[in-house]
């Protein structure tokens, strides 16, 4: 049950929503016993944002949230570099401007029940 919620300050189209959604999905099995069939993905664009006090370059924020809290480290750092380059390459956000927040939860609600 993985999330990526992705917030970025420039402009998408569907068709880069689209890329992103599979780039997205093929990462996630950067994560043990995650796959894209669970994934869901987020996306908010046009989200006024400054990094290091500057909005004149596009800047992203994204969360990857997942259900378990012994993911290894090295998962992480995995998914850090392909969900960067995603976003590089689809809509232009450098690596130094973007941020990425994972966490790990062991409640986690689903059709009108908690795992």
């Amino acid at each position: 049950m993985p999330v990526i919620h992705t917030h970025v300050s420039v402009p998408t189209t569907q068709e880069q929503r689209d890329t992103l959604k599979n780039l997205f999905g093929q990462a996630i099995t950067a994560v043990p016993g995650k796959t894209e069939n669970w994934l869901m993905c987020l996306f908010e664009d046009n989200v006024p944002m400054y990094f290091g006090g500057s909005d004149d370059a596009p800047v992203a924020y994204v969360e990857v949230n997942v259900f378990g809290t012994s993911v290894p480290k090295s998962a992480w750092e995995k998914l850090t570099p392909q969900i960067m380059d995603a976003l590089q390459n689809t809509l232009d956000v450098p690596a130094d401007r973007t941020y990425i927040r994972y966490t790990g939860t062991a409640d986690w609600g689903w059709n009108g029940g908690n795992f």
